[in-house]
């Protein structure tokens, strides 16, 4: 059982530690949202990226969308407006990379990126990273997983909500691997 559990993290939430790049890529949330702008905000002081671009649209019936939501705190929390790139019609992980990229390439050479540090929930780790290789392929990728269960990663299984979320990442990606969704990334364990 304690391998079965280990097997499942390690797939769904793989290790691609953060390194400086060309381009932060928060993936919108209404869950964590404070754990989330911190991150962004820490990252960004200390120089992992010079823009950021925030992507997702109104979802959960809210007027607002994510990335404006986001936005608003992280210039709040002191990063300057002019870092930041706001996408806001994204409803889901494949049209924040799409639309994304589309919204970078008004502002940025898309050519000049190369790297990307992503920022995101923990459990989502292994779908973001593969919808960026199918979707925006070639890009030297490393995360920030955010956790904002209020567990250890390590005891995920232990918490309701993050083992709900988890469970249903390994049961989703197989599938979206079939629709062609996602690309798969090199499995990376443990350092």
């Amino acid at each position: 059982m304690a391998n079965d559990l280990q097997h499942i993290a390690d797939y769904i939430m793989p290790a691609f530690p953060a390194v400086p790049s060309d381009l932060g890529f928060l993936f919108g949330t209404r869950h964590g949202v404070d754990e989330f702008c911190e991150a962004a905000h820490a990252l960004w002081e200390r120089g992992m990226f010079r823009r950021l671009l925030v992507s997702g649209g109104c979802t959960g019936g809210e007027q607002r969308s994510e990335a404006e939501v986001i936005g608003e705190r992280l210039v709040a929390l002191g990063v300057p407006e002019s870092v930041l790139i706001l996408e806001d019609a994204a409803t889901n992980t494949g049209e924040n990379v799409q639309f994304g990229r589309t919204r970078v390439a008004e502002l940025m050479d898309l050519a000049a990126i190369r790297s990307v540090l992503v920022i995101g929930k923990v459990c989502s780790t292994r779908r973001y990273l593969m919808t960026l290789q199918r979707h925006w392929p070639g890009l030297r990728m490393s995360v920030c997983p955010v956790n904002y269960f209020g567990v250890p990663v390590e005891r995920w299984h232990e918490h309701e909500e993050f083992r709900r979320r988890v469970l249903s990442e390994f049961d989703k990606i197989p599938r979206y691997l079939s629709q062609g969704f996602l690309d798969e990334i090199p499995i990376v364990g443990p350092s």
